[in-house]
């Protein structure tokens, strides 16, 4: 590709409202546009490494013996009612009428899609396995749009799904697509881990995230010091600690704490650790009457005052509302008299679950239900007689690891990949049957396997970057060279060798971008370095006069003289040793 008729657009200035390097730069170096709020075109150097990604997933989805089709964006909402979904999903859903009056969403996912699909042509066990996946465009109505196409409203997803007979065949097929995923994201050049995770709105027995590691994550990935155990830490289990709970040796008694509302606040006029004061959260319960009129019953959740409450564990707790839903000032005041500031599980006039490090307080501050008091020499079982203990917080970093190999380190981590085993979640709702041995029908077991496609080309943006721009992996690198020419305008032997060199490595299947413009070197440069190429081959007539041109690498900073006759061999060797090195880490499929 000439830049003279390409769509060459960089900029010096990153857009204001970009917050991560991978949104500055991709902007920058001409990727991305933003057109709305959560809605980008991609502009020909990012569609050029959207397509690699592509590639790549289609290569590995064979190897494992994927076959792709492609289902409809807009999807009728009757398959969603039928799910259950319609009203469950939630506002990211955006759902529409057509002229006809008729619902309709804006495919944030294709679970139901696939499943009527499969209800409809899979008939016989004979036709099982069966994995299908298509790369489609998916919209979810996000609340608040942020770092550019990391967290859009419209983006690209591959995703797949797997058809089986039995939850053995299930496992087998999840166990392949683990390793089909580990490949992809090997192959991208990217540093990843899998983690287990929570299944979430897409549901199912049991999970694994795909997250790149990075500071810019909005996820945090729980590993053990010893051993390979990893999770998100949504879903990372805090043991119960070993010690024994310490006898009480206070008795209760009430201390004033006017306009204090918060741990710390209360912490600096005691001065007492946090970790001795219980914090109270309170969460709506679930109604046992679906026709009571009345209010939901409110939840106390309590922990130590340090500590952070994990959602994600609270929400699956018998007798919450899920999803979570946060008891407001006024529903507080009305329940106890108080502001959220002063509760405490002292006389709680409703169900107390307890964190299991919190139930191991002795003597311990907590809210006295009144504003501006607090109480002191608080004791479970003496002066809460009634609660129940379960994890509820997030594991911090030193914790014991679940496994009992090591200590927790916590990472930042982007999710990229997820799969999960959905067993019969939607072939139950749904009726998707096939006939077994016997001739009679069964509902299918199915997998869910999904990767953001956009979504990994900012994540190793935000791997692979520095002062100067991009730094793409050879695999999805927009070009494997750029040829920048020295007043080429001014010297015909620069300009017929740029010419040879780009017509040659063309040939050779290597992805080349020649910068004709009437440029000062200065400008192709940076421009060059911006977009992320591995290699930069730079041609001036001093140097040809000598038979010498100079490779430039991007990711070591390197400058390297070589022949000018062996120029196009040596980059040409370079790149397939480079995407030879990346591709042989992939794992063989197994059966």
């Amino acid at each position: 590709m000439r830049t003279s008729n390409y769509l060459l657009s960089t900029l010096k200035e990153s857009p204001a409202e970009a917050v991560l390097e991978s949104h500055k730069l991709m902007v920058r170096a001409g990727y991305i546009r933003k057109l709305a709020s959560g809605l980008y075109t991609w502009l020909p150097t990012g569609l050029a490494v959207l397509k690699k990604v592509e590639d790549i997933i289609r290569d590995e989805m064979a190897k494992a013996g994927c076959v792709e089709l492609l289902m409809p964006f807009v999807q009728p909402a009757d398959l969603w009612k039928e799910s259950g979904r319609w009203i469950h999903y939630g506002p990211e859903l955006c759902r529409f009428k057509d002229r006809h009056n008729v619902d309709f969403v804006l495919g944030p996912t294709h679970e139901e899609v696939i499943t009527a699909l499969a209800r409809n042509e899979i008939k016989s066990y004979k036709q099982l396995p069966l994995n299908l996946y298509h790369i489609q465009t998916k919209f979810r109505d996000e609340i608040r749009p942020r770092f550019g196409v990391m967290r859009a409203r419209e983006f690209i997803m591959k995703d797949g799904y797997s058809f089986d007979l039995t939850t053995e065949g299930l496992q087998k097929s999840y166990r392949k697509m683990y390793r089909a995923y580990s490949n992809i994201f090997t192959r991208l050049g990217l540093d990843f881990r899998a983690v287990q995770a929570d299944t979430g709105s897409i549901g199912g027995s049991s999970s694994h995230e795909f997250q790149v590691l990075a500071d810019a994550g909005e996820d945090v990935v729980a590993f053990a010091s010893g051993s390979d155990y990893a999770s998100n830490i949504e879903l990372t289990e805090c043991l119960e600690p070993k010690t024994p709970r310490a006898p009480a040796t206070k008795p209760m008694c009430t201390v004033p704490t006017p306009g204090c509302h918060t741990v710390d606040e209360v912490a600096s006029l005691l001065k007492v650790p946090a970790n001795t004061i219980a914090k109270t959260i309170v969460v709506v319960g679930e109604k046992k009457d679906p026709e009571d009129k009345g209010p939901a019953p409110l939840i106390a959740i309590v922990l130590c005052g340090n500590q952070t409450l994990n959602e994600v564990k609270c929400e699956k707790i018998e007798g919450v509302k899920a999803p979570l839903e946060f008891a407001t000032s006024e529903q507080i005041n009305a329940f106890l008299g108080c502001h959220p500031g002063s509760i405490g599980p002292v006389k709680f006039p409703g169900k107390i679950i307890v964190d299991r490090t919190a139930a191991h307080m002795a003597d311990f501050y907590c809210g006295a239900n009144h504003d501006g008091e607090h109480l002191s020499g608080v004791n479970w079982d003496r002066d809460v007689p009634e609660y129940t203990v379960a994890d509820v917080r997030n594991i911090e970093e030193g914790d014991p690891s679940p496994d009992g190999h090591g200590t927790i380190v916590l990472k930042r981590g982007i999710e990229v990949g997820h799969i999960f085993a959905l067993h019969t979640k939607y072939s139950d709702a749904m009726q998707c049957t096939v006939l077994n041995e016997e001739g009679k029908p069964v509902n299918m077991e199915m997998g869910c396997y999904g990767i953001g496609v956009t979504r990994v080309v900012a994540a190793a943006v935000e791997q692979h970057h520095d002062e100067n721009g991009i730094i793409m992996p050879e695999t999805i690198a927009p070009f494997n060279v750029t040829i920048v020419p020295m007043n080429m305008k001014k010297s015909e032997k620069v300009r017929d060798f740029c010419e040879k060199a780009y017509k040659e490595l063309t040939a050779a299947g290597i992805d080349v971008l020649f910068d004709d413009r009437s440029e000062r070197p200065g400008v192709m440069f940076a421009d060059m370095e911006l977009i992320g190429a591995p290699r930069m081959l730079v041609v001036g007539e001093r140097d040809l006069e000598k038979d010498q041109v100079e490779i430039r690498y991007r990711a070591s900073g390197e400058r390297k003289s070589v022949s000018a006759s062996d120029a196009v061999r040596t980059i040409i060797s370079e790149v397939k040793a480079a995407l030879g090195e990346l591709n042989s880490k992939a794992k063989p499929q197994e059966e």
